[in-house]
């Protein structure tokens, strides 16, 4: 259950990376808006197997690390 919540954290991050403009994209290189948006569309389609190790990197270390750089565009 607990695995499943931060899937859907981490679609529901990578779908708002994908709304952001590109100018800001732009902008703001030092964010990996493509890793985001692709790492959303690897659970969201199911591209092939998930890699469960991959995913708890994401939330314990990537997830505190974009949050950081996004609370700075603020």
């Amino acid at each position: 259950m607990r695995q499943m919540a931060v899937e859907q954290a981490i679609e529901i991050i990578g779908e708002a990376a994908r709304r952001v403009s590109k100018e800001l994209k732009l902008k703001h290189t030092e964010i990996p808006w493509s890793r985001i948006v692709g790492q959303r569309n690897v659970l969201a389609h199911d591209y092939g197997e998930i890699d469960q190790a991959r995913i708890w990197a994401l939330a314990d270390r990537d997830i505190v690390d974009l949050l950081y750089k996004l609370e700075r565009l603020a």
